[in-house]
């Protein structure tokens, strides 16, 4: 990592600053997320040096790697946490916000599921649900007459859960 402009300078502070951002998120990160959120934290890292950081991260055990994303291992945890000191105090602050809207999102990705299955004679059937973290709040199973009717639904839901489960409450207590 040559001397650059911004605030993280070296390749252990870049290394430190990824085991910052994942220690702060309940779920594995994709690929695309965890890039973003690095990269717009510190707006003079490198791509390619980020790449090589998180690769070696992996290889150190220090962050765990699937096809679902990135996953700080107990090994990082402890480590980031005891070199978090050498990232400077904006950068930390901004990793934190990155991190807890990423974090949000996650948990909210969680709490809402919405799948699809075929019927034998005919359609699909799509269940919907969304939960508040400790249980199930609404389960809704429909029949759709075909595959791109039961994506879109599920799209739509995924996007729209709250909106959704507060109109129906509204329509169910008031009739209108």
């Amino acid at each position: 990592m040559e001397e650059r402009l911004g605030f993280i300078h070296t390749e252990m502070e870049l290394k430190v600053l990824i085991l910052f951002i994942l220690r702060r998120l309940p779920e594995r990160a994709a690929w695309e997320e965890l890039t973003d959120m690095t990269l717009l934290t510190d707006g003079a890292i490198d791509y390619f040096d980020f790449s090589q950081a998180l690769s070696d991260l992996v290889d150190t055990g220090h962050a765990d790697k699937n096809e679902d994303g990135y996953l700080v291992t107990e090994k990082g945890r402890q480590n980031g946490e005891a070199m978090e000191s050498v990232l400077p105090y904006s950068v930390r602050v901004r990793a934190e916000k990155a991190a807890a809207t990423l974090a949000n999102l996650q948990r909210r990705r969680s709490m809402i599921t919405a799948s699809h299955q075929m019927r034998s004679r005919g359609g699909f059937t799509v269940n919907l649900s969304m939960s508040d973290g400790m249980g199930p709040i609404l389960s809704l199973e429909l029949l759709t007459g075909d595959l791109a009717q039961s994506e879109q639904i599920e799209a739509n839901f995924r996007e729209n859960a709250e909106k959704l489960y507060g109109r129906i409450v509204e329509l169910l207590l008031n009739g209108n």
